[in-house]
């Protein structure tokens, strides 16, 4: 569970936002469901998040526990993030932008996001989300293994 002190409010809708609101928090989670985790992966994302910007919301989301990570043993320098439970259970929430998104919004979308839409756009949502959540924790077990770690999630 997480934690919330001095909230502005009562209102959970108000209080996720301010955890989860702002432009670059939920592409992290993306960018994690996408199996990318390190700075470096995110850093070369399409969005051109900043590394000041970047470093403050990685900071933010293992603050509220949505990540977690750990240093590559092979490079002290390297950090590899990975999502908790909490953070994988937003997952929901990112499928259901993107369908909006597609349906209601009229622009050019990455070809990622084409793909993937026309892959999954006729399938249950219920199936759609148990699969991705399925193969992250499958990704996130082989990402810890290859470590030597356990999860600690």
């Amino acid at each position: 569970m997480i934690f919330i002190e001095n909230n502005r409010s009562g209102c959970p809708i108000s209080t996720s936002l301010e955890i989860l609101g702002d432009t670059w928090t939920l592409i992290i989670v993306r960018d994690l469901f996408l199996e990318r985790n390190t700075f470096k992966d995110f850093m070369s994302g399409p969005e051109k998040i900043s590394s000041n910007i970047l470093t403050d919301r990685l900071r933010k989301l293992q603050k509220h526990k949505l990540i977690g990570y750990f240093v590559n043993p092979m490079d002290k320098k390297v950090k590899k993030y990975y999502l908790t439970e909490a953070g994988i259970n937003l997952f929901p929430v990112i499928y259901n932008l993107i369908m909006w998104s597609k349906d209601h919004l009229k622009m050019d979308f990455a070809a990622i996001t084409v793909e993937w839409y026309e892959e999954n756009y006729n399938k249950p949502q219920d199936l759609v989300i148990s699969e991705t959540i399925s193969n992250y924790k499958l990704f996130r077990n082989k990402l810890f293994k290859t470590q030597g770690l356990e999860i600690e999630c």
